[in-house]
Formats: C-alpha cells, structure tokens, sequence
C-alpha cells in the first residue's frame, strides 16, 4: 500500500478518518454500528401527546363500559332466578342461573307467532325493499336518463320532507292496508338514502366504457344490470340489505299504528308490551298469583331481549365484510 493511500484510510495525524467512523485503529474492518433497540420509539411523545393518548383511551374505555355493562346485565338477568331478577340483585352475572326465561318465552304461542311475524317482515321486506331501491337507483345512475336532474330532486326532497304521520295513516288506510302484513312493507319499501349508495355505487364503480363495450356487444339494459353491474356491486347490495333488514326487525311504531290483530304482531311489539305494560303474555300464567306474574313479566323482560337480538347478531358476521367497503367506496367518490 503507497504512503498516500494509507493517509487516506487513517487520516494525516493517524486517526480514524470520517468515513469509517467505527474503524479500530490498526485494523480494516469498520465497527458494526449498534442495532436499535425492538419496540423502541422512534419519535418522542411530549407531554402533551401523553396526555392526548391518555385522554383518548380513557374516553374509549367510558364508552366500551357505558355501552358493554349493560349488555351484560341484561345476558345475566336473563339467567337468572325471577326471585333475584325482581329484587335487583343481579349485577353482570347470573345469581341462582336459570333458564326459566327461556324457557317461558320458547313455550308461549304468543311470543313464537311474534318471531316468526318479524322473520316473514324482515324476509320479505327486506328483498321488496332491496328489489326497488336496485330499480331505482340504476335509472338515476346512468347519465343518458331523460330528466335524471329533476328526478333526483325529487328524491332527495322526499328524504327532507315528508308528509306526516297523519297523511302517511290516511293513505295506508285508503290503500286498503290497516290491519294487514303490507302494511308493513309496502310504506317502507324504499328509503332513500339506501337509493343515495346504491346510485353513487353505480355511477362510481362501475365505468361507462364497461357498459359501451356491453351496448357494442348487443346486450340490454335490464341484462347489464343483470349479468354485469350486479355482481359487481354486492359490497353495496350487502350494506343496504343489512339497513333494511335491521330496520324491520327492530321496527314496532308501524306494527302499533296498522295493526290491530295480535296474531300479526312482530315479536318488538310484544316486547314492547311487556316493557310497557308490564304483563306477561296472556295464556302462560292465568293461575298464578300477581307477585309471580310480576316477577315473571320482569325475567321476561330481559330473556326477550336477548332473544330478539339474537337474529342480528348471527346476519352481521356474514356481511361484515362487504359493510365497510360498500359504504366507504360510495362515500370516497361520491
């Protein structure tokens, strides 16, 4: 090695030149660089930011106990002896566990002819519903619609301004649906923000060159929307049917207004009647004395409950997946 490049390496005075920082003296190899420690930060909080964190979480945790408490009061007075129940003794578990709830519940004709009501509204509802928010929302989606502008005003403006509850009343009774199933479904077929996503996904996600190369190719609207725009949008097709589905199942204001026989009523109006009036279906405990259908109607309560969410918890692990994707792609192109 010549005197001028072993300056270079060691530097004039014979130190560690800048460029190998970690070089022992006397020897080649550089010194390996200390590895960062796992898991440590890389940007330091201020106290500021700790504190932002901390207010953050502790909000988060208010909220999850607000909200979880008392959903496990309620799973663990329905568990639970009607006698505890009554007394107030049941915090978040069961006290004396027992299924005498549930038992009374899946035995009274009153409260299985109320589930299986709510299964034929949410059904059936849900795929009129789903059927004429599609027929409506693709026509107002395609830019070739004669008076697609107007159309969509009044749209919107049906979802700014309705007409009331004693017209809405009128019109049902006029159409001949007081007191029958339809009423139920027929007032509530479309809703309009459901038609606000399914049109936005139309128009967003689905390009106008796919439906020219569908025309070229000799295939009609009613096709197109078939074959083509259909299985593109089940994110959306998924998220509006969810919205309908829960709507009619937790729904018991229509059922109060229209319906008149209880053997049409949906199992939340006979919840409701028992949250209200504080009784327990007739036919169950005609012998009984007032302090135990007091305490029956009590366990009732909370076992119908979680009886009645049951069905919503089991559809929403299916179409969760689509739930997130159908609403944010709407909303991010929109």
């Amino acid at each position: 090695m010549s005197p001028s490049q072993i300056t270079a390496v060691a530097g004039p005075e014979g130190h560690d030149s800048p460029a190998t920082p970690g070089a022992r003296r006397g020897s080649g190899s550089p010194r390996p660089l200390p590895l960062r420690r796992r898991g440590s930060r890389r940007i330091q909080e201020s106290r500021v930011d700790r504190m932002f964190l901390f207010c953050t979480y502790l909000l988060l945790c208010t909220f999850l106990a607000v909200v979880l408490l008392p959903l496990l009061n309620i799973v663990a007075s329905s568990f639970s002896n009607p006698i505890a129940v009554s007394s107030g003794r049941v915090l978040f578990w069961p006290v004396e566990f027992s299924l005498r709830g549930y038992e009374v519940a899946l035995s009274s004709p009153q409260i299985i002819t109320g589930f299986l009501n709510s299964l034929f509204y949410t059904v059936f509802g849900t795929l009129i519903s789903v059927t004429f928010t599609i027929a409506l929302a693709y026509p107002l989606s395609r830019k070739s619609l004669f008076g697609r502008g107007p159309l969509i005003g009044v749209v919107i403006f049906t979802m700014l301004f309705s007409g009331g509850l004693i017209p809405t009343y009128l019109v049902v009774q006029e159409l001949g649906m007081i007191n029958t199933r339809w009423a139920l479904i027929i007032p509530q077929a479309i809703g309009v923000w459901q038609v606000v996503i399914a049109s936005t996904y139309f128009r967003t996600m689905i390009p106008d060159e796919l439906y020219e190369a569908a025309q070229l190719d000799g295939c009609g609207d009613l096709r197109f929307l078939w074959k083509v725009a259909l299985p593109l949008a089940k994110p959306m097709v998924a998220v509006i049917a969810l919205m309908y589905a829960i709507a009619q199942w937790n729904s018991y204001f229509d059922a109060l207004l229209y319906l008149k026989d209880a053997d049409l009523y949906p199992i939340q109006l006979v919840l409701r009647n028992i949250l209200i009036l504080n009784t327990s279906p007739g036919g169950m405990t005609d012998t009984a004395q007032m302090l135990e259908r007091q305490q029956l109607a009590d366990l009732l309560k909370y076992s119908l409950i979680v009886i009645a969410s049951v069905p919503v918890l089991l559809i929403y692990p299916f179409v969760a997946r689509y739930f997130t994707k159908g609403i944010m792609i709407g909303a991010i192109k929109g």
